[in-house]
């Protein structure tokens, strides 16, 4: 285990429950209606086709809500993560539901090995995944090999422009590197991403930035072809707050001054060849 690893999960375990209590999150709304998405795959539905019957991954599932959202799209769904604390909430979010999912503990480096070679027809990774890992090269690599020939990856991320802003000055500005580093960002934020009602304990986080040349990159070297990607210019979080601006009606965030000057995120396929 190295002590990015380490460090990295101590910080979602004890997310986890923060998150799951959040109405952010939503628990409440899959349990109340089995139509209910998250906002990511309602964001993507358009793009995501017709999921019936296909067997499918979620990396680094966190706490369930897309993994559910896929499976309520006709997808027989498993989910990892590294976080055992995040699965247990999952389960439960899984349970309220009324989703049958098969959740598994571990790195996401030892996914092939925990699940099997070419098990699935679609890799899926939602939001914020990428910045957590120290080389797309070797992502990709098992990306390949969860993949049967023509099998699809569907990823939906942060764009490494967005990553890039320090968003503590006003405009927000590059800082931080665009192009993969190996050493990597440290940081030490006592609040997470949605509303709670304590600091985390667990503050410091690992991670790394990825150009979008080195991603595709990584996905040709391992044998899969570029299928489709869409930038766009809003996230759905409040990744800048106080210059980003709410979008109800797409429960998205994009710049207030000109959004169309960022890059905020991207929805990228690709299929394994053979």
């Amino acid at each position: 285990m190295t002590d990015s690893f380490a460090v990295n999960k101590a910080n979602w375990d004890e997310r986890a429950a923060l998150h799951a209590a959040s109405p952010d999150y939503n628990f409440a709304d899959f349990a109340a209606d089995p139509g209910y998405l998250s906002g990511v795959v309602r964001f993507d539905r358009p793009r995501l086709g017709d999921l019936t019957g296909l067997r499918a991954v979620h990396l680094q599932c966190h706490i369930g809500t897309d993994t559910v959202s896929l499976s309520r799209l006709g997808a027989s769904m498993t989910g990892l993560d590294f976080s055992g604390a995040a699965l247990a909430e999952a389960r439960k979010l899984a349970a309220a539901a009324g989703a049958s999912i098969d959740f598994h503990e571990a790195d996401v480096h030892d996914a092939v090995e925990v699940l099997g070679a070419g098990a699935f027809d679609l890799v899926y990774t939602g939001i914020g995944a990428l910045c957590w890992l120290p080389s797309a090269a070797r992502w990709a690599a098992v990306v390949a090999g969860l993949l049967r020939p023509g099998g699809r990856l569907f990823i939906r991320e942060g764009h490494p422009m967005l990553w890039s802003l320090d968003e503590t000055t006003d405009p927000a500005a590059p800082r931080y590197p665009y192009f993969e580093h190996a050493e990597p960002l440290v940081f030490d934020e006592p609040e997470t991403y949605v509303a709670t009602d304590r600091p985390l304990t667990n503050s410091v986080t690992h991670s790394w930035n990825h150009s979008l040349g080195e991603i595709i990159t990584a996905l040709l070297d391992n044998g899969l072809t570029l299928t489709a990607f869409t930038e766009h210019d809003s996230v759905p979080w409040n990744a800048i707050p106080g210059q980003m601006t709410h979008d109800e009606a797409a429960d998205e965030w994009r710049m207030k001054d000109t959004p169309s000057r960022v890059a905020a995120s991207y929805t990228l396929q690709a299929v394994k060849n053979g």
